[in-house]
């Protein structure tokens, strides 16, 4: 029935809105707003009509949600750095109908999950940052999924990625893209040392890590990767446990998976976390996926 036609990791860094207005850091970040662009023309050449963002500044402890309301509009001001984001207007089409049928699969595999279409909630800057840049004229409709998961395993995510692809492939009619939006490494700099930090990892280590992991990516290694994982996200402060990383490599076959990745914006430093844009190419579903 449905296509999912673009899978990618993408970076939400404050400091992308922060760069298109006049002072020091003016244009720091076109090269993270470029990829966005990019990763965006390819969704409008695919056909894409809606986006779901697994976000990471979306906390939960208990179940999986998905914020599909029918609209979302308002201005944002960032609670954690309202000083990179503040008076953002924002305004997309929701979803309702993809929401609810992700929850259904999910909860059909045993995956409790709850979709909220009748709601006051809002949208994170992990799903606010990449619209601005991909969605200033509401071409897609947009779902946001919880992706801060304290109190899940990264190995029920990866389910729940691929509920929500089986939701696409086997119930939706339509085309979809699927973003895990969230750094790697997520070590912020101490506090008072923020602007040596700007465009740097915290510490060597971090960065190294990083550094190999995108390197794995690149060779397809996955299944290296999803055994690392649960210890790359807690040595390396991965960003909401990573929870949104494995989503996305559930949506696309968990440790069977073999494409290599297409970098889009080479890995950077920022604010002392590392981020990339990367596109995972959308493979046919090995038997099994998830287990």
């Amino acid at each position: 029935m449905g296509t999912l036609a673009l899978a990618a990791k993408i970076t939400h860094v404050p400091s992308m809105y922060l760069s298109e207005f006049p002072g020091p850091h003016l244009g720091c970040r076109d090269a993270a707003i470029n990829g966005h662009k990019e990763i965006d023309r390819r969704c409008r050449e695919l056909g894409v009509d809606t986006i779901v963002v697994f976000d990471v500044h979306w906390q939960v402890n208990s179940e999986y949600h998905i914020n599909c309301g029918p609209t979302f509009e308002g201005i944002y001001t960032s609670n954690e750095l309202p000083h990179f984001i503040k008076n953002m207007p924002y305004a997309y089409p929701g979803n309702p109908g993809l929401g609810h049928l992700i929850a259904d699969v999910a909860n059909e595999m045993g995956v409790k999950s709850r979709a909220h279409s009748d709601t006051t909630l809002e949208l994170e800057y992990g799903t606010l940052v990449p619209m601005r840049y991909m969605n200033a004229d509401q071409r897609y409709k947009v779902i946001s999924i919880s992706g801060w998961c304290d109190w899940h395993d990264l190995t029920e995510s990866g389910r729940f990625g691929l509920a929500v692809r089986r939701a696409i492939e086997e119930r939706y009619e339509g085309t979809v893209a699927v973003f895990a939006s969230g750094s790697l490494s997520h070590h912020f700099a101490d506090n008072g040392r923020a602007p040596e930090f700007m465009h740097k990892v915290y510490d060597p280590f971090l960065e190294q890590v990083d550094r190999r992991v995108v390197e794995l990516w690149k060779a397809g290694e996955w299944k290296t990767f999803v055994g690392m994982l649960p210890m790359y996200a807690e040595k390396c402060w991965g960003e909401g446990d990573m929870h949104d990383t494995a989503m996305l490599l559930g949506l696309l076959g968990w440790d069977r998976y073999t494409a290599p990745v297409e970098i889009v914006t080479p890995y950077f430093g920022s604010s002392g976390t590392g981020q990339i844009n990367a596109i995972f190419p959308v493979t046919p579903l090995p038997a099994p996926a998830v287990a």
